[in-house]
């Protein structure tokens, strides 16, 4: 017979003190959602502007991480995926900082000379297109040796420090207007040469970068030097290529009227270089950024600052019969600013916030762009690695240490979408107009993209909201319709982003955050940031007269893609 055990003063007080406590809060009870979609209804093709990303660091491109991130970014649409990156014309050894990098392309002997070293852009091109990226050509900044105001040239910036700091000898106006036009045709002859016509054909070239942030900004002149600064350049590229793709601005936001000054310099104007009407315009582009804030101890996202900015700029481009069907290219298109900044409204970085933003405003930027007719070719996610830095560290970025973030895995999912875009409605979406005035302030956005490809279909879902607080889950049910007549079931892939899939972030906080992860911990790391399939997910659903319903949770944050095949 065992003695009967004695509870000890500590247990009996724990005991007590655990009964004593209040019951946990229920959790709110989900709300209902119906998403239907119809398989046999296509309203178009499914837009793949998500296909670009950038940073303004080059170098990180030839690094360890870099490189294995480059390659996931390539695999998701092989030689299609293209890169945009900053200061790739920068003068030094190519040492990366935080918004810095540098190639050494052009320097001067001691009487002036230009001299030409390609070997730091082959470096960086070289491992963008091993790995099924393209570039996105940007034609800046200002080598030192050809600086109008040179010094103080490499900028000393950091995370804390005040941000006009990186603003010194690089953005500055050429000496020489003629130097800098040879700088360009070097350059894209070099390119031809070394990966063939055929290949840069593919390539898109554009000059600086937010040149109407001036003149204590990006562009240290005026808005007439920039035109000057864009026609030198591209005269230089397609006198190398007559064919090369080449456009502009990128301005920073809409750009108001330095945009429109600059397509009527494109389209009317005198070139600068050439004295002959107009300048070659291929693309246009310019800048969207959100807004977030920390307010009442939580992130507030700024979704409606970014969509206001796509739809004025979409506007202003409508109104040029000239530029009707002219490929669109949002250069930067994120949540705000600044990459490498830190801080409490950045906090959204490493989760699911900044995946469901992600999966809500890539498909609003679709409906903008069918809305007002505008062929947007690409929408530049500025975000990519900062190498070597600690895990999870609040910068923008898609990976951290080698290891991709939830954001990252939005883009997986796109990549599993077919070419043709279907009818699909939502009960919990926040109408486009909504969120434009407003924001998602009130309700959550819980809305559906769709899409077909030969035997198969894919539904994303999402629930998104503007304030990163808690909130009910959105209990979907999804009903289908317009499948074969034919068949009986079709197989079933619940793919998921939310705390605990697709998530290394999620695991890295589990794991009590590792400042340097064992080789284990690392491997488990890596698993928990690929995409995942939903834990206790049917496999196969059944179908009837071309029709089937799915019912799931979707927690506030997450986002689902559903694929069925048959």
């Amino acid at each position: 017979m065992k003695p009967t055990p004695v509870l000890t003063l500590a247990a009996a007080l724990l005991v007590c003190s655990a009964l004593a406590q209040p019951a946990a809060p229920a959790a709110p009870a989900p709300f209902p959602v119906t998403v239907t979609v119809d398989a046999a209804q296509s309203t178009g093709p499914l837009r793949t502007f998500w296909r670009y990303f950038g940073a303004d660091e080059p170098n990180y491109a030839t690094m360890k991480d870099g490189q294995k991130l480059l390659g996931q970014l390539g695999a998701l649409a092989p030689k299609q995926v293209y890169f945009r990156a900053h200061n790739l014309l920068c003068t030094g050894d190519g040492t990366p900082a935080f918004k810095w990098g540098s190639t050494n392309a052009y320097t001067e002997d001691a009487a002036g000379h230009p001299v030409y070293d390609w070997r730091g852009i082959d470096r960086i091109f070289d491992s963008y297109l091993a790995r099924g990226v393209r570039p996105l050509v940007q034609i800046g900044f200002m080598p030192e040796a050809m600086s109008s105001q040179p010094h103080p040239y490499r900028h000393e910036w950091r995370p804390g420090l005040p941000y006009n700091q990186i603003y010194t000898g690089w953005t500055k106006p050429p000496k020489d207007y003629a130097k800098w036009g040879e700088l360009a045709y070097q350059w894209a002859q070099h390119s031809v040469e070394k990966y063939g016509a055929a290949e840069v054909n593919t390539w898109w070239w554009e000059v600086w970068n937010e040149a109407n942030n001036q003149p204590n900004g990006y562009w240290g002149g005026s808005a007439e030097d920039f035109r000057k600064l864009h026609d030198y350049a591209i005269a230089g590229v397609r006198r190398a290529l007559p064919t090369a793709r080449v456009g502009g601005p990128h301005t920073a936001g809409h750009g108001g009227k330095f945009m429109t000054d600059f397509l009527e310099h494109c389209l009317r104007g005198t070139n600068y270089a050439t004295g002959k009407p107009g300048t070659p315009l291929d693309f246009v582009a310019f800048h969207a950024k959100g807004s977030p804030t920390f307010v009442d101890g939580h992130v507030r996202m700024g979704i409606s600052n970014q969509l206001k900015t796509i739809e004025t700029a979409f506007n202003t481009i409508g109104s040029y019969p000239e530029l009707k069907n002219i490929p669109v290219i949002i250069g930067e298109s994120d949540p705000e600013g600044c990459a490498a900044c830190q801080g409490p409204q950045n906090a959204y970085r490493n989760g699911t916030m900044y995946s469901s933003y992600t999966a809500a405003v890539f498909a609003r930027k679709h409906d903008l762009a069918d809305l007002h007719g505008i062929n947007l070719e690409g929408a530049v996610t500025w975000a990519f690695t900062f190498e070597d830095q600690p895990w999870f560290a609040g910068f923008r970025q898609v990976a951290s240490n080698g290891v991709a973030m939830p954001v990252l895995n939005v883009f997986r999912m796109y990549a599993l979408m077919g070419p043709e875009r279907l009818r699909a409605t939502s009960t919990g979406a926040v109408p486009l107009t909504t969120i434009i005035n407003q924001g998602v302030r009130a309700a959550p956005d819980v809305g559906v993209l769709a899409a077909r490809a030969p035997h198969r279909i894919a539904v994303m879902v999402w629930h998104y909201h503007d304030d990163d607080v808690a909130g009910p889950d959105a209990a979907i049910t999804l009903a289908l319709a317009g499948l074969p007549a034919g068949i009986s079931s079709a197989k079933l892939t619940h793919h998921r982003i939310d705390q605990d899939h697709s998530n290394a972030y999620a695991a890295w906080l589990r794991l009590g955050s590792p400042v340097a992860p064992d080789a284990k911990q690392y491997a488990l790391l890596e698993q928990a940031g690929h995409l995942a399939t939903l834990t206790g997910a049917p496999a196969t659903v059944a179908v009837t007269a071309g029709q089937a319903a799915l019912d799931f949770a979707l927690p506030r944050q997450a986002v689902s893609l559903l694929v069925l095949e048959w």
